[in-house]
């Protein structure tokens, strides 16, 4: 027995119920560990069967006791735009785990006193406090997940064409690769105090992405590009919160040009990169 098994304890989930968390839960399972699931409601969260759903709301930190009590290692995914209740949050956290392992944005500059945009400011300010913390971390500096191409599904369904602000190509990664890594720096030693930038094997624009999408249903679809307050509108009907549609826009009209692409993934799990297609490919019934 190693080291690593020998102070390994449960592991908890924070985020579960998304896309990366949904998955770091799975291959948690895969490899025999135990693992625990944060959700303000378990009854909903139709987690695999194995998994431990305790209840839980990071905007209430003194509900998180009973699901950080023998929780030694935690997964962070920070759900809001703001920092607002993370101190409390990490301070209950301190307080059972020796190791946080949180999901953060590849766009962080550790160089610039501010951000790009929002989205990386909240990953920054979530960094600096999860440092002062006093918990060993690691931060996965995550480039674009390609689940959130999910949000295009229903104009390809019913028009084949995504209309939408654009914003700069990027390297976009897999979920499945994104949870790997997670897995990893969860359970394995040597990732305290590293930073992974984390992306997928090719820069693609959003056109491109939608291309593949097209190919991977066998029916052409298309991106097209509209001004920022047609898509405001549109973002608002279709009921995201007003926080979010700004913090989006603001990040399509500021975020800067990268054609980063980092080999992280394949030095971590020992295999490449998903692609783009690889990921239109088995979801291509979501768009059909």
């Amino acid at each position: 027995m190693d080291e690593a098994e020998l102070i390994m304890g449960e592991i908890l989930v924070i985020g579960a119920t998304g896309n990366v968390g949904r998955q770091v839960v799975v291959q948690l399972l895969v490899t025999d560990t135990a693992v625990r699931a944060l959700a303000r409601e378990p009854e909903l969260a139709e987690l695999p069967e194995g998994v431990k759903v305790v209840g839980g709301d990071l905007t209430q930190p003194d509900t998180l006791e009973g699901a950080l009590a023998g929780s030694d290692t935690v997964f962070l995914i920070w759900p809001f735009l703001t920092t607002e209740g993370a101190p409390a949050v990490l301070e209950a956290i301190a307080g059972h785990a020796r190791r946080i392992v949180y999901l953060s944005s590849s766009g962080v500059n550790e160089d610039a006193e501010r951000q790009t945009d929002p989205i990386n400011q909240l990953h920054a300010d979530m960094e600096r406090l999860i440092e002062r913390s006093g918990v060993e971390w690691t931060f996965l500096r995550s480039n674009t997940i390609a689940s959130n191409a999910r949000g295009w599904a229903e104009q390809i369904r019913t028009t084949h064409v995504v209309r939408g602000p654009d914003i700069a190509a990027t390297a976009v990664i897999h979920e499945r690769d994104v949870a790997a890594v997670a897995v990893h720096a969860l359970t394995d030693d040597g990732h305290a105090g590293m930073k992974h930038v984390l992306t997928g094997p090719q820069v693609l624009s959003r056109a491109e992405q939608v291309h593949t999408i097209g190919e991977a249903i066998g029916h052409p679809a298309r991106f097209e590009k509209v001004p920022v307050e047609v898509a405001r509108q549109r973002m608002l009907a279709d009921g995201r919160p007003p926080a979010l549609v700004e913090a989006l826009l603001a990040s399509a009209d500021t975020r800067p040009e990268s054609n980063l692409i980092t080999s992280t993934v394949e030095e971590i799990i020992g295999a490449p990169a998903r692609t783009f297609r690889s990921w239109a490919e088995e979801h291509a019934d979501s768009f059909r």
